[in-house]
């Protein structure tokens, strides 16, 4: 009887895909709120994201009343990236609501892109909970926030969660929220810098992780800039990898410096994918591309000088040289100890029809 294959110990699901240690890196175009409050310009992004080959966009999902004190809501605002006079206005300059939010589901759809979002509050999940998003994100800010923790995790949609400013024992209480919920569960590693230096991105916790939490799917929440870093998580074990996204870093608003454009989203997801064939399997071997190469700069045995028929071989009658045609340095004993049969040239090749 044949037995069933094994389940692997980490999935996360999203939508149609199935991610899992052995899958390539699922890439998140964070959109956020770069889209300015514009629904086109939204749809533009969500474009540009499955054309460079994202596999999801992410927005966020602010109840501004419910989310700020009258203080901080009423607060004048007189950033030069400020949308408003006060930051409740700035906040709803950027906020989109039910129908907008279809409008984009549908755009990302005909794109061919999971659409997913964070909430940022218990109303914001109720929202995203009508629209029958596929997922829920966790921003770093809300990895103590158990009481919104326990709300997402009871919907039982996969969640993710980002750890940036976070302890350990912050996100192993984050992780007990969750999974003691039934709910299945990605733990991204983050540093909530804007963005942070790279010695702080400190990529082998992703490694903690993934020993730590051998049931969660690990990713990369990256606000760094460029494109190696994703790259890097991945080798570690982060199949999951998140970048802020934008059409243009010199647009207004506080993320786009440190988010990626088209084509650097382009060429991080190239990478990925070719990082996943790069790693391989773990088992050496020789590929039909090295034979040639190899076969023309390799050594082989040659004769150091003239030798006579008749002469009994020894290590001192050999020289080494390319091209490596012949028989090679490690493999002398086929001709060591054997008796010429023919007359040798000065760096003539000796091959095994030779010798007796």
């Amino acid at each position: 009887m044949t037995e069933a294959p094994s389940t692997p110990s980490r999935s996360f699901t999203m939508g149609a895909a199935i991610i899992t240690d052995d899958s390539a890196a699922y890439v998140v175009a964070e959109i956020g709120a770069n889209h300015q409050g514009d629904v086109e310009t939204a749809k533009k992004m969500i474009q540009a994201a499955a054309r460079a080959g994202a596999d999801a966009v992410k927005f966020q999902k602010r109840d501004n009343q419910a989310l700020f004190t009258p203080e901080a809501y009423n607060a004048p605002y007189a950033s030069e990236n400020a949308f408003g006079a006060t930051y409740g206005e700035h906040r709803e300059a950027l906020e989109f609501g039910k129908d907008e939010y279809i409008e984009l589901m549908k755009e990302a759809q005909a794109q061919g892109v999971e659409f997913f979002a964070t909430p940022w509050d218990f109303p914001s999940v109720d929202f995203l909970e009508d629209l029958d998003v596929p997922a829920y994100k966790v921003a770093s800010c809300d990895l103590t926030n158990t009481p919104l923790l326990s709300y997402i995790a009871q919907t039982g949609r996969p969640t993710i969660i980002s750890t940036g400013g976070g302890t350990l024992d912050a996100v192993d209480r984050a992780v007990e929220i969750v999974q003691g919920a039934g709910t299945q569960l990605a733990v991204m590693q983050c540093t909530s810098g804007y963005p942070p230096e790279f010695s702080e991105l400190n990529l082998n916790v992703i490694g903690t992780f993934r020993d730590r939490y051998p049931e969660a799917t690990i990713g990369y929440s990256g606000h760094d800039s460029g494109i190696a870093m994703g790259l890097v998580a991945y080798v570690l074990g982060a199949r999951i990898i998140e970048k802020h996204f934008t059409l243009n870093r010199a647009m207004k608003g506080t993320d786009h410096s440190f988010s990626l454009e088209p084509d650097g989203l382009r060429k991080m997801v190239r990478d990925l994918r070719r990082a996943r064939d790069a790693l391989g399997d773990g088992v050496k071997r020789a590929y039909d591309s090295e034979i040639a190469p190899l076969k023309k700069l390799s050594k082989m045995i040659v004769a150091k000088g003239a030798i006579s028929a008749g002469t009994v071989l020894s290590e001192e009658h050999f020289d080494y040289r390319s091209p490596g045609h012949g028989v090679p340095p490690a493999h002398s004993h086929l001709l060591v100890g054997k008796k010429l049969v023919r007359d040798i040239d000065a760096l003539t090749p000796i091959t095994e029809e030779d010798v007796a």
